[in-house]
């Protein structure tokens, strides 16, 4: 009762509602009315800090307005170099929810939300303003209707590509432009950060689930280990308790109202700065807005295998009492702090799942969540022990300067330094890299310094085959990853010593050589790769040779031409990006915890609420489902409109949202390879297909019902290939024009 329609507190009022460990302070940067409705915040070379404003995201709940072109990236920095941001301008304005953003040397990169084109903007007059826009690149990825759905990240990682998540491609600025890679699909959503050693990170909220496919890097694949969780690491423990999480009851501590279950796990950082205590190096943290809570784990390695535990027993790194904090990013900041992007409002979750009727829109209208709005705070992470370090001016810098950067204890300024060296394309340090990844002490220097070089264009199979020899594990595997542009580029001699690396005593060394291995299809690879999945002492080994084993089985039969086969894998990376998070890679659905479900007989007075006809799984399952498989409008309709309702008499929490706004193709080929998969066995998708359905049904604004989808489908007669259309039921073009052609 305390939270009913509380006033929002100002930035002294919310400090004190603030829990945090001994020692650690919070500090107000910049906040509303100079920021407002912040998601993302990022560093130039010189410590500008751009913020991305989603203006007008969940305005009110309905959503109304969300594409209106009023969102803006804003640029803020400290005139006098001591950390108080006391400079503002608006760099870009006018924008439809900027999301992606990555400062390279005298350019930004900004990709907004409903489009996959990043553009390249400049400020060429030093006034805090864009002045020119160019297009920097195209993904080719889901334009749908849900902004939750789409890509976040644009990190520069430590071997010289881009990584985003969504996007199962890697991208790479080169001096004769970008180029591009296929990677596994990561299957994170909103943010994205790396480890010392260049292994990307990300968290799904999809599903519930926080870091996700954090085994191996990413262009690997996608790999998964038995108990990589410890124990109720899903578990939150929020001060707030509203009762407002999505998933409605079961997700609530019916005895105080608080989320019990990671649902929106966001904004991840591994901590790599060093003006914190020590233990949180490398300790990876991420915001749970619902849960208005910051999550600390601790990363533990042992024989190859990676696991994740919460720092505190039933407890959190930060939270708070303030309804209204809402932590949707991190990242480790040029001062060796951590930054945290509070968006501070009420709604947190986008439209789609707060229409009247709902359980959420319920919690929103009893609170006055929706009045909260185009708040924004962007608050510093500090310690007892050290104060917050220097700005940077790398921007200002030489390379033979830079160079020295990559031996600084903040990782932040490691990172930067090279991705400036790189870009610069000045090979007169190329000595000095040499000198550095030979003579280093630092490990971490000596793996910055093999990369620049790469980058650089300027690595030499001699110093690749040393550091194959190194004494330390990471600089070894950073060798061996490296060694892999060699190759491609014609030194295949290199074969026979990565080879030799699968061998390595050390397990993360040997898995590394197998995945480069793999990666590169050299030759004598697949039965290394079957003889260590039973042979090799280490369980990390056995546990990702045996998973590579797996995918190389994995293929579409010859009864497919090679354009179907390419269709259906095109499906299957579309599935593995976005469907998997609810439908389960099974495709049985994705069961949550036994531990969340309602008790038998538990009264409900919403359709999200508990009750005993919930399914146990957060969508339906799609093998064996007679809408997926059915006549190809059924599927065609529900992907293109959304489907809600029950489904088989069970209600799932997960709502299948309308993906309209994606390509005929893109649409086909999901469906495609839905219909011949899990044990399904059905006729494939064209785009022309979707193109009639879309074309028939022009005015649909809702997601459809199951018996709504009935009305509208032709009945089959005899035989599932023969169907007799015998009436036009009431659409425009009669059934033809429905299901464009038959089974």
């Amino acid at each position: 009762p305390e939270y009913h329609r509380q006033s929002p507190s100002n930035s002294q009022e919310s400090l004190t509602k603030m829990q945090l460990p001994p020692g650690y302070h919070l500090e107000l940067l910049v906040s509303e009315p100079i920021i407002r409705e912040p998601v993302v915040t990022v560093f130039d070379g010189n410590g500008r800090m751009y913020v991305a404003e989603m203006r007008s995201y969940m305005q009110d709940a309905d959503a109304n307005g969300e594409k209106d072109p009023i969102s803006r990236v804003s640029l803020h920095w400290s005139s006098k170099g001591d950390g108080v941001y006391d400079k503002h301008t608006v760099f870009v304005d006018n924008m439809v929810l900027p999301r992606m953003i990555l400062p390279l040397k005298d350019s930004v990169l900004i990709q907004e939300t409903f489009t996959g084109d990043v553009y390249e903007y400049r400020d060429t007059n030093n006034d805090g303003v864009a002045d020119t826009k160019t297009l920097f690149h195209k993904f080719d990825l889901p334009r749908d209707n849900n902004l939750e759905h789409q890509p976040s990240g644009l990190v520069w990682a430590a071997d010289n590509w881009i990584y985003s998540t969504y996007n199962a491609v890697r991208i790479r600025w080169t001096p004769k432009g970008v180029i591009t890679e296929s990677t596994a699909p990561n299957r994170g959503q909103w943010g994205m950060s790396q480890d010392n050693y260049g292994k990307t990170w990300v968290t799904l909220a999809g599903s519930d689930i926080g870091p996700i496919n954090f085994q191996q890097p990413v262009v690997y694949g996608a790999f998964t280990s038995p108990n990589e969780e410890a124990p109720g690491y899903r578990d939150v423990y929020p001060l707030v308790g509203l009762y407002d999480a999505q998933p409605g009851m079961r997700y609530v501590r019916p005895e105080d109202g608080t989320l019990n279950h990671t649902t929106s796990a966001a904004g991840i950082d591994i901590y790599r700065g060093d003006r914190l205590p020590a233990d949180l190096v490398g300790d990876l943290l991420y915001g749970e807005p619902v849960g208005r809570l910051v999550r600390r784990t601790k990363i533990e390695v042992r024989d190859g295998i990676t696991q994740i535990r919460n720092a505190y027993d039933k407890s959190e790194f930060i939270r708070s009492a303030d309804p209204y904090f809402r932590p949707v990013n991190l990242v480790t900041a040029p001062d060796g702090t951590i930054y945290i992007t509070d968006m501070y409002r009420g709604i947190i979750q986008q439209g789609n799942w707060t229409r009247p009727g709902s359980y959420l829109r319920g919690k929103i209208d009893q609170y006055g969540l929706g009045d909260k709005i185009n708040g924004g705070r962007i608050w510093r992470l500090v310690h007892d022990s050290a104060k917050p370090g220097p700005q940077p001016h790398m921007l200002d810098e030489t390379p033979a300067q830079l160079v020295e950067h990559l031996s600084h204890p903040n990782g932040w300024w490691r990172d930067t330094a090279q991705k400036l060296i790189i870009l610069s394309q000045d090979k007169s340090v190329v000595p000095a890299l040499q000198a550095l990844a030979r003579t280093s002490p630092s490990p971490l220097a000596r793996i910055h310094a093999i990369w620049t070089l790469e980058g650089l264009d300027a690595l030499e199979a001699t110093l690749v085959r040393e550091k194959f020899k190194d004494t330390d594990s990471h600089v070894r595997v950073a060798a061996i990853r490296a060694s892999e542009t060699l190759y491609k580029g014609g030194q295949t001699a290199l074969a026979a010593d990565i080879i030799t690396q699968c061998s390595d005593k050390n397990a993360d060394v040997a898995i590394q050589g197998l995945l480069t291995a793999n990666l590169l299809k050299i030759p004598q690879v697949t039965p290394l790769i079957a003889q260590d999945s039973t042979g090799h002492p280490s369980a990390g080994v056995k546990e990702i040779t045996s998973q590579l084993l797996r995918s190389l089985a994995e293929n579409f039969g010859p009864q497919f031409t090679a354009a179907q086969r390419t269709q259906l894998e095109k499906g299957h990376t579309i599935f593995l990006q976005l469907c998997f998070a609810c439908h389960g890679q099974d495709g049985k659905g994705t069961p949550y915890d036994p531990k969340l479900a309602p008790p038998p007989g538990t009264s409900a007075t919403s359709t999200q609420q508990a009750n005993v006809t919930r399914a146990t799984t957060l969508a339906p399952p799609l093998a064996g489902s007679a809408t997926a498989t059915g006549l190809r409008a059924g599927p065609i309709l529900a992907v293109l409109h959304g489907l809600s309702g029950p489904v088989g008499g069970k209600t799932y929490d997960a709502q299948m949202v309308p993906l309209g706004g994606n390509e005929d193709e893109w649409i086909a080929a999901v469906l495609s390879y839905v219909r011949n998969s899990f044990g399904n066995q059905a006729s494939l998708i064209s785009a022309q297909d979707v193109a009639a359905v879309r074309a028939a049904n022009p005015g649909r604004k809702t997601p459809w019902t199951l018996a709504e989808l009935s009305t509208r489908l032709p009945q089959p007669v005899g035989n599932r290939d023969a169907w007799k259309f015998t009436s036009n039921r009431g659409v425009p073009g009669g059934d033809a024009a429905v299901v464009a052609t038959p089974d």
